[in-house]
Parts: C-alpha cells; structure tokens; sequence
C-alpha cells in the first residue's frame, strides 16, 4: 500500500544534505563567458547568495530562487511541505513577500505509485497556502530517485533588500532556529530515530522563516542568509567571506534539537558534513576550550529549512530582538558570535561564555 512506502529508502542522499559541496560547486560554476551586463540585476551569479534579485524599476525588486531534493522524511505529504517551505525560506532570507510558486516533481513512476506524488503536491499546497501564496503550476518528469521542489518569486521594496555579503565588523550574530536536522534524518534513514525526535525535526523543517520578511524592514540588519545544506559553518563563511571580513563563533551559545548529541553520539554523521568539513576546514580556527572533534559534526551538519542567519549593528539589536518576540522566537534572543575585522582565518570557533 502507498502508506507503507518509505520514500527515503528510494534516495542516496536526504533534503539538503543532497547539494553539492562548497568546494565542487565553485569548480561547475567558473565560467570564461562574458555575461551581458544588466544594471537592474541586483543580484545574480556574481555573489553566492539565496536568490537573484531584479530591480523592476519601481522602487520594489522581484526575488526568484528555486530549491528542490530527494526526500528527507518518509511520509510523502511532510516531505512535500518541507521542500516547500525550505524552496520559500530563500525568499525570506532576502527580506521578500513570497508571491508565486511553481512546482519541480521527479518521480520514478515505475518504483512509487502516483498517488504518493499526489500526495507530496498536497504538502506543498499546504505550506504555500500557509505563506499566502499559490501553487500556480509546474513541471515534472521521470526520474530514477523522487524530488521535489518548487521556484519561487517574491517581491520586496529596494531599501529592504538583505543580501549575504554585506555584513560589517562590529555586527551581531542571531540565528533563528536550531541545529541537527542532519544528523536526525541520517538516524532516521538507519531507523534509529525515535518517534518523538521526528516529531521534532518535521516541526521544525516545516516552520516558515517568514520572520525575514520583518527583519527585512530594519535598516541595521546588514546581511541575513538562512542555514541549509552547507551547515551553520558554511554559510557563515559565505557571509564573512563575501563580505571580506571574519567571523567569531560562540559554539556554547548553538542550540540544538533535543536528542542530536545522543545521536551524535551514535555515529549518525551525514556524508554532507564530511564532504562540507572537506571543502571549507581550512577557513576555520578552534580555539583550545572547543570541542573539536564534536563541532566538525556539528557546525557542517547539512540543515534543511534551518534558521535565518542575522548579522546586525549593535544599534539595531533591539529592534531585532522586538521582532523575534512578536514571531515567537524567544529562545534566539542571544547572540551566537559577531562579525570582526579580517583575521587569520574566516571564522573563529570559541567557547567562552564570557565573551558575550
């Protein structure tokens, strides 16, 4: 019966965790072609951020991203609503009104029944009905392992455009979700996950950032990003790099999902953290109070519809902190690090609760 199908079972790899490292994908994308200029592209391949964004010449900008993967959980409706809501998180991310969304399906149609399918397009529904949006159409085709996704476009005034590459030293550092959701889907994959920890991560990989699209419209919030597949590490790297400064890290102020570092424990470490630790490593010190051999896991965990990464002016923190209260964000309200002049290395792991 459809029920009883597990869709994990049908993919090498699982939500995020399914892109492609760091360090390959700036290999796929170096190109000796002359792109015509456009001065209306804000925001295009020219940066490693969420989305492109098009200055429509009337004070508002159009966003569109697209963001698909094989399953991360096996019941086909919540995979639907979790593609979809991580699809919408890019828009978000920029400080954008989601409008418009259109399907991406790929199905192995001889493996998996298409009422399964259907029932993931329900899931989409469901989550774009909860961001206000329609699912408008889409596109799909045969595949060898199921995917689904959706492209998105939304649209935000110029002056509330968040880009990844433009934090300042002196920012604070807020994220607005917790890590792990990696290292439970590996667990769950293996069937180790208990019932009450995928509870847990379904909930949270469905949760809409749509607090981005408030935080958008505060001037001090000078970069924004959401945490995906290249970890907590990875994207804050893209931010600091980007932004030609670096980062300090306060690793015991991350939360994480209840049961990760008993999982952890376990050895349920997703390839996408070793390949994501493999591409950017390099960039990062730890300072002697970190556990090192627990934040290589951690930090590179592949997430899926994880947390907005906020970088903010001291000024504007409590604007910031007024805006997560009113989103029901209260246990993010600390910082977890801050944008500092360049140094040796991008980012600086560190473990001292004085430091804030």
């Amino acid at each position: 019966m459809p029920e009883e199908i597990k869709l994990t079972q049908f993919s090498h790899g699982a939500g995020c965790g399914c892109k492609i490292a760091p360090k390959v994908l700036d290999e796929i994308l170096k190109s000796n072609f002359a792109q015509p200029d456009n001065k209306k592209l804000l925001v295009g391949n020219h940066s490693k951020d969420d989305a492109a964004a098009y200055d429509l010449g009337n004070g508002q900008v159009l966003i569109s991203t697209t963001d698909f993967f094989m399953p991360i959980v096996d019941d086909a409706f919540d995979f639907g609503r979790i593609a979809s809501a991580n699809a919408i998180s890019d828009v978000y991310a920029m400080g954008g009104t989601p409008v418009l969304a259109i399907a991406i399906l790929g199905w192995p149609v001889n493996k998996i029944p298409p009422e399964v399918a259907q029932k993931v397009i329900e899931g989409s529904r469901s989550i774009c009905s909860e961001a206000g949006i329609p699912l408008a159409g889409g596109h799909s085709i045969d595949t060898i392992e199921p995917m689904f996704g959706l492209a998105v476009s939304g649209l935000t005034a110029i002056s509330n455009l968040k880009q990844n590459n433009t934090a300042k030293p002196g920012d604070l550092l807020f994220l607005t979700k917790r890590l792990g959701v990696g290292i439970l889907s590996t667990a769950q994959k293996r069937n180790a996950l208990t019932p009450e920890h995928l509870q847990l991560m379904v909930k949270q990989m469905t949760q809409l950032n749509r607090v981005g699209e408030a935080l958008g419209k505060i001037d001090g919030v000078n970069a924004m990003t959401d945490v995906t597949g290249f970890g907590l590490m990875g994207h804050l790297i893209e931010m600091a790099e980007g932004s030609g400064i670096s980062a300090e890290l306060q690793y015991h102020d991350l939360l994480f999902i209840e049961g990760v570092k008993e999982y952890l424990a376990q050895k349920h470490i997703p390839g996408g953290t070793v390949r994501n630790w493999n591409s950017y490593g390099h960039k990062v010190l730890f300072e002697k109070e970190v556990d090192e051999a627990e934040a290589i896991n951690t930090l590179p965990d592949p997430q899926t519809n994880g947390g907005l990464l906020i970088s903010v002016n001291e000024q504007s923190v409590e604007s910031v902190i007024q805006v997560l209260k009113e989103f029901k964000l209260e246990d993010f309200l600390k910082p977890i690090g801050k944008m500092i002049e360049p140094a040796e290395k991008i980012v600086i792991v560190k473990n001292s609760p004085e430091s804030n």
